[in-house]
This record gives structure tokens, sequence and C-alpha cells, in this order.
């Protein structure tokens, strides 16, 4: 069994809040991690047709089956359900009450909202962080990891990387989807989240994706927002400070997880990840993930950005930190070379509030020069934390 890094941020959250709501992608963990760190709560999964079922038909004497507090999964099954849980917290007064899972933030966001505002805390949980992996024994090397993903099932099950992804998209992008929406074109669905997956670390031209999907603009930006909501893709914002006009205003787009990326290119074994040509999106996205998970896991919604401005002047993550940024670039290669740091010589001056500057790369080797550290893909999450500790 891994140890879940977020794990005792959620024991703690729970005795201060009435409630603690964790969301995520499907199979990321999330009722293992619940019912791993309060092993003594009760746990209901609303999947269950008569759970789901009791909780509609009468949930109030549903909520009173459990008043030594209990574990709802799945709660957006029944998204009537929270209003029904404020009023018994309200009433009863207390924290360490529910623990609330949902598997997508489309159908909780605007309920927790609107019914449990300033009563619940909220961790989000991405798949196994790098350091979570590498603790289960799984291969860490760059390519397996950019071929196999994070998704804890294939590492704890050991399934083939190809037949589990292809089963998850199947299985729960689609379907979630389906329970949105009503595509009429489902062979167009499934065109435009691999043309996503094409557009890893690019620049998001939304009106360039529908039309290459065969769908509209207006499709494109609907469709976009689900697989975001899904916790399927995200996009990571430019730096917004207006330290110059020429600075671009699109964001880049990236997957949760570099293994379902992976998939949809249609790789299908390790060694084609060796030659692909977005193997450096891939390396890139992973690392870009690996801070948003670094965040999340301290309880932190980390406000990512990267600098670029239109003369191609890039800096591929800037990572805050007390109110200062570390600027980082990343480089799939295994050999540090000195041009390396030489984008981040010219972007620092332009960022009065940035404080450190750091390379990660594909190899093995550590090295601190005058212009910055150059880390392995290994060590990000230990330097992530050394610019953590000095603010």
């Amino acid at each position: 069994m891994v140890q879940r890094t977020i794990a005792p941020l959620l024991g703690e959250l729970f005795r201060r809040y009435p409630f603690v709501t964790v969301t995520g992608p499907r199979q990321s963990g999330k009722t293992t991690l619940c019912r791993t760190a309060l092993p003594d709560l009760a746990y209901v999964n609303l999947e269950s047709p008569n759970h789901r079922q009791f909780a509609e038909d009468d949930p109030k004497r549903f909520i009173a089956t459990w008043p030594g507090g209990v574990i709802l999964d799945e709660i957006q099954r029944v998204p009537s359900l929270l209003s029904w849980l404020q009023v018994f917290a309200d009433d009863h007064g207390g924290n360490g009450l529910f623990v609330l899972t949902g598997s997508g933030q489309f159908l909780l966001s605007d309920r927790i909202d609107q019914s449990l505002a300033g009563r619940t805390a909220l961790l989000r949980l991405l798949p196994f962080s790098l350091d979570e992996l590498r603790t289960s024994g799984a291969a860490t090397g760059v390519d397996d990891l950019l071929f196999t993903g994070f998704y804890p099932r294939i590492h704890a099950q050991q399934l083939d990387p190809t037949q589990a992804l292809g089963d998850y998209v199947e299985t729960y992008v689609e379907r979630d989807v389906r329970r949105m929406l009503e595509i009429r074109n489902l062979d167009a669905f499934q065109r435009f989240v691999r043309l996503c997956a094409g557009r890893v670390g690019q620049l998001l031209n939304l009106a360039s994706l529908g039309a290459d999907a065969g769908v509209t603009h207006t499709t494109a930006r609907h469709w976009l927002s689900v697989l975001e909501a899904s916790y399927i893709v995200f996009r990571l914002p430019p730096y917004h400070v207006n330290v110059s006009k020429r600075l671009v205003k699109s964001p880049k787009l990236y997957f949760h997880d570099v293994g379902l990326a992976s998939w949809l290119l249609g790789i299908e074994n390790v060694r084609q990840i060796r030659t692909h040509p977005l193997r450096g999106a891939l390396f890139e996205n992973a690392v870009v993930a690996e801070a948003l998970k670094h965040g999340y896991n301290r309880g932190r919604r980390p406000e990512l950005s990267f600098f670029r401005d239109s003369r191609g002047l890039e800096c591929d993550l800037l990572y805050p930190s007390g109110g200062r940024l570390a600027a980082i670039e990343i480089k799939s290669g295994a050999t540090i070379a000195s041009e390396w740091f030489a984008a981040l010589g010219r972007v620092m001056p332009l960022l009065p509030d940035c404080a450190a500057a750091a390379v990660v790369h594909g190899g093995d080797e550590r090295q601190t020069r005058s212009a910055g550290e150059a880390v392995p893909l290994a060590d990000f999450s230990r330097l992530l934390a050394r610019f953590d500790s000095a603010v």
C-alpha cells in the first residue's frame, strides 16, 4: 500500500471542519486514501443503486443512519443530498462528520459552493506523484514514466498500460462526457481528445483545434471545459503581470496524466517513447503535472504559469513561492548543456519578483551553476520543497 502524501492533511482537516471534500480524476485513489487515512469511519458508495435510492428517497433518515460520521463516495451521484448534509451539520455542530468524494468538478463545484461554503475543506487528489510511485517499487525511468503514467491501479496491479488506459478512456472519460453532453458524433469527440494530446505543451488555439476536429470553435471550447472538469486536461496560464505588452495571452495545454496523453497519441510500447517526436513535450507535461501535484498534496492551489513573449523568448514554468517566483526550464535531454540556462538568463531580468532559477532534465546528473541549478526529474519534488522552505 502506497502512503499518499496528502493523507496526514486529510486527517488534520477532518478534525477542523464538519466536511472534507476530496475530488479528482477517476481512479486517482480517492476511496483508498479516505478509507486508509480514516479507518474507523463508516463508508458508503453512492454508485450502489440501493444506497443511492435510499439517499434520494429519504435523505434525512439516510444521514441519520451514520451518527458517527461517514465517507460518502461519489457524492456527485446524489447532489441533492448536499443540502440535507448542510442542515444536519448545522443542527448538530462539531467537526469530523463527513468526508465527501467526487470524480470530477462539474457536478460538485456549484453545489459545494451553494450548500457547504465555509463548512468544507477541499482537497484535490491526482494520480501518484513521482515520490509516491517510487515507494511502490515501480520502474521510474523517464521513458517508463512517460509511457505508463501515474494512475495507481496500473501500478498496483501491474496492468498493461495500453489496455488499462484504453479501458479508462472508454469506461470513464466517455461515460462522464455522455452524462453531461448530448454528443451526436462520438467519433468527432474522440478525435478531439486525441488532437489535444497532440498539442501537449503548445499554446492553445481553440479555433485551430476545433477546425481539425471538424467542430465549431464554440463546441471545441465546451468540450475542452468538460475535459478540464473531468480532470483529464488542464491549462497552464501565461504570466499575467503586465511587464510587457509583448507577452502572449494564450494558455498552454497539458494532461493531468502523461501516460494517458501517450496512449492517445497511439504509443503502444516504451520503445516508441524514445524516438517519438513529442517526447520532449511529454516530458514537459510530466514535469508541469508534478508541480501541480506538489501543491495539491499540500493543500494549496498553486498558481503556476509560464513566460513567453511575441519574439519567442520563453520559460517553461514559473513556480510561485511566498510572493516570489522560481523560473524553471524543462529539457528532456540527459546531458546538461550550457545553452539550457541561456533562456533563463534572458527571462529572469524581465521578472522583478523572480528569486531562483533551475533546469529540470531527463538525465541523472545534478549540477549547481551560477545561472541556476540543474536537477533530474527524480529530484524535482525536493527542489520545489527547497523553494517552499526559502519563503
